[in-house]
């Protein structure tokens, strides 16, 4: 398990280290996808990359205001979403930043210390 340190005091959730195949969130383990917020962190059982949907994850994080964009890690390399899921990230005037989970966990920190209000989904490593 790769440990990351954490040297920037902020509210929130923040990726603490990598499973085999997910996460670490402080001393809690997620094996599986990620939804995060500036509030909380959720375990995510997606439904596959041609079946992301952007509104089942703004219901899930439950964020208020609106953030000001989507932090997207899919998975062990880097891939684009689905054409439909940014139409989707377009028409609800949500930016998306795509990256490999690994970078897209180590980004989280960064752009939350910055006090950014964003949001991450991040694919499981596996």
């Amino acid at each position: 398990m790769v440990e990351l340190r954490r040297d920037v005091d902020f509210e929130g959730p923040i990726v603490t280290g990598f499973t085999p195949n997910g996460y670490k969130i402080g001393d809690q383990r997620f094996d599986s996808g990620l939804l995060l917020s500036p509030e909380q962190a959720l375990s995510w059982d997606m439904p596959g990359r041609n079946n992301l949907n952007l509104t089942d994850i703004i219901a899930a994080l439950d964020l208020s205001p609106a953030p000001e964009f989507l932090l997207f890690g899919s998975g062990s390399k880097m891939e684009q979403p689905t054409a439909s899921f940014r139409r989707a990230a377009e028409a609800a005037k949500l930016g998306i930043e795509v990256m490999d989970s690994r970078a897209a966990a180590r980004a989280w920190g960064v752009l939350r210390a910055e006090e950014r209000w964003i949001i991450g989904a991040f694919m499981p490593l596996r």
